[in-house]
């Protein structure tokens, strides 16, 4: 959308929009609840005030598991375990147990991904690590991994809203292990599980679940490694997979490492029916691709704005990450940039219209807005003429 302009060449008022998104929250974490959710309908599923090793309780643990590996079709013979600390405890678990046994590389392209790298290469002081790294809206040259290395890399970096848009880059005879942090991908993109050995994700992200807990999925070739490599490190107890040299079993049955908030567990419990209501997996990533879909629509018809990441291919359809490239705001040092888009976000907060979609903290000055399929594809349609009027806004007070 461009502006008409007022004799003195500032840009006109535009009315403000009379329609708000029925549900304004687009936050990419903790991310939208369900359409419908309320916390009566959570609070009756939870085993509140129970121990977690209690039967029902653990029943519940295990049906999460269960469910989780039928909907997201995880090939018989991986496991699947519920682990503390969200995603970051799940993918810091699986890099403390399992890195060290052959070279290693570490994709690089958002702020996550470059954490993993800094802990790989600063913390875990592994001996043959390479980082192969991209700037934000890009993806580093994924043929330069090496067949023999373990590889390390987020499926969708949720702070850069860019994507790999297959696995085919992976050798199917691959000698290393393929570690993925799929957190803001599970339930929106397909994965490739031939390809995969450790995936890790947070029930926070697309299913709009409670922080807190993590999931952990285990190819047999992970398994083999947890049982056959002792690190050169000492692992604390959460970061524990095996016990005498076999993998604890527990993790991947219902027993948690640590106490879970049952609450959290019935919330996800909650998100999973709704999963299956609406048709599971094909629902989930079709719901994502039209909200992602409607956002870009709007991209495309309007001039201040553009698409963080260039190659269509590579376009998160949940964190979808947004530059301001009128020349006004490119003006602008970084400080005058990021300022712009805090009245932007101020305005619409203020409005009710749209919550926490400022980019991440690390990444360039713009917009970052959560597509997943816990978002309706009409409140996407419904913001986009809120943004128009917020950069209108903001730009008048320039």
């Amino acid at each position: 959308m461009s502006f008409p302009e007022t004799p003195q060449g500032d840009p006109a008022p535009i009315p403000v929009p009379t329609a708000k998104p029925a549900r304004p929250e687009f936050s990419s974490g903790p991310c939208p609840k369900r359409p419908g959710w309320s916390a009566d309908a959570v609070a009756a599923k939870a085993w509140l005030g129970r121990s977690h090793r209690a039967s029902g309780p653990k029943a519940q643990l295990k049906s999460v598991i269960d469910r989780l590996t039928t909907l997201l079709e995880v090939p018989e013979g991986y496991r699947v375990g519920i682990v503390p600390a969200s995603d970051t405890g799940a993918f810091e678990m699986a890099m403390w147990s399992m890195l060290g046994a052959r070279p290693v590389d570490m994709l690089v392209w958002e702020s996550f991904g470059a954490g993993w790298a800094s802990d790989a290469v600063k913390q875990l002081k592994l001996d043959d690590c390479r980082v192969l790294e991209a700037g934000y809206g890009a993806l580093p040259d994924l043929g330069d991994v090496r067949p023999d290395a373990d590889i390390c890399f987020t499926q969708n970096g949720t702070t850069s809203g860019a994507r790999i848009a297959d696995f085919d880059w992976i050798p199917a005879d691959r000698e290393g292990l393929t570690l993925v942090d799929a957190t803001s991908a599970v339930f929106a993109q397909p994965v490739d599980w031939a390809k995969v050995d450790v995936l890790t994700f947070s029930w926070q992200k697309v299913l709009g679940g409670e922080g807190a807990h993590g999931v952990l999925i285990l190819s047999p070739r992970a398994v083999e490694r947890l049982e056959s490599f002792t690190p050169d490190r000492p692992l604390p107890k959460i970061f524990r997979l095996t016990k005498g040299g076999k993998l604890i079993e527990g993790i991947f049955s219902g027993a948690t490492i640590n106490t879970p908030s049952m609450l959290a567990v019935a919330d996800c419990v909650d998100a999973l029916d709704w999963v299956e209501e609406i048709g599971g997996l094909p629902a989930m990533m079709a719901r994502a691709n039209a909200n992602a879909a409607a956002l870009q629509a709007w991209v495309d018809r309007t001039d201040w704005v553009e698409n963080l990441v260039a190659a269509p291919a590579h376009r998160s359809n949940t964190s979808v990450c947004l530059k301001l490239v009128d020349a006004r705001i490119a003006a602008l040092n970084e400080a005058g940039q990021r300022a712009f888009v805090k009245a932007m976000t101020g305005a619409l907060d203020k409005a009710g219209a749209a919550y926490d979609i400022g980019g991440y903290r690390d990444a360039p000055p713009g917009l970052r807005i959560w597509c997943g399929a816990t978002v309706d594809t009409a409140d996407i349609e419904a913001l986009t003429p809120w943004l128009d009027w917020a950069f209108a806004t903001a730009l008048a007070d320039l």
